[in-house]
């Protein structure tokens, strides 16, 4: 009974994972979609207003309307009157004293991020952490300021090693360029590894090497005989 239930329980557990992490997102959705609604209600006309409380109602309309309304930015943005708002809207926020120094350290760091020239978690590193001899998967996203690379005589990268098996948190490194490896993984296969501490093989090597169960690839002849 316990071999069964195990068995059961990893066939179900990343189903049910999956369906947590969607219903979690969804549910953060329509609460933005519900502040939305309320502050419509502010500026509608009173005859309108009472028909916006039924709109939340409807199944599925929020995210549709948010993914709506991302899309339509992203086009507005995309033009140089777009580009002019946006840097308008950015004055503006810098200029809040709490909501300034929040809203430039996101804003940093999501252009950096999600950049398409940019260099952040585009390759994936091995690294010698915490000491020597001891070797950890850490990602390139970029190189150290140059206040920072006056003081190294060699060319240096900046590394982010992240904590397993919540890779979120972690470590932010400068170290010289040639102390570090390259790695065969892309960023996914290197996260993957990290989150599960080691148990998640790459998909290359998991193609070359099958699981426990799977029948077994054919031996080699011996030319000897």
């Amino acid at each position: 009974m316990r071999k069964y239930l195990i068995t059961g329980l990893l066939a179900w557990l990343p189903l049910g994972v999956t369906i947590w992490v969607l219903l979690s997102a969804l549910s953060i959705v329509n609460g933005v979609f519900g502040l939305m609604l309320k502050a419509s209600k502010a500026v509608l006309p009173q005859a309108v207003a009472p028909h916006v409380d039924e709109l939340a109602n409807i199944p599925g309309l929020g995210p549709l309307i948010l993914l709506l309304l991302v899309t339509l930015t992203g086009v507005l943005v995309a033009n140089i009157f777009g580009q002019w708002l946006l840097g308008q809207w950015d004055k503006l926020l810098y200029k809040i004293p709490i909501v300034k120094s929040i809203y430039s350290s996101v804003k940093q760091v999501s252009d950096t991020l999600f950049s398409s020239s940019g260099n952040a978690f585009r390759e994936a590193v091995l690294v010698q952490y915490p000491h020597a001899g001891s070797w950890t998967i850490g990602f390139v996203t970029g190189a150290p300021s140059k206040a920072a690379a006056e003081h190294f005589e060699e060319e240096h990268v900046s590394v982010y090693v992240p904590t397993t098996p919540n890779p979120t948190s972690g470590f932010f490194l400068m170290m010289p360029k040639a102390a570090m490896r390259p790695l065969g993984m892309s960023v996914d296969e290197a996260l993957k590894h990290i989150i599960s501490m080691g148990v998640v093989a790459p998909a290359s090597e998991t193609q070359q090497h099958p699981h426990p169960g799977e029948p077994n690839q054919p031996a080699p002849s011996n030319p000897r005989g």
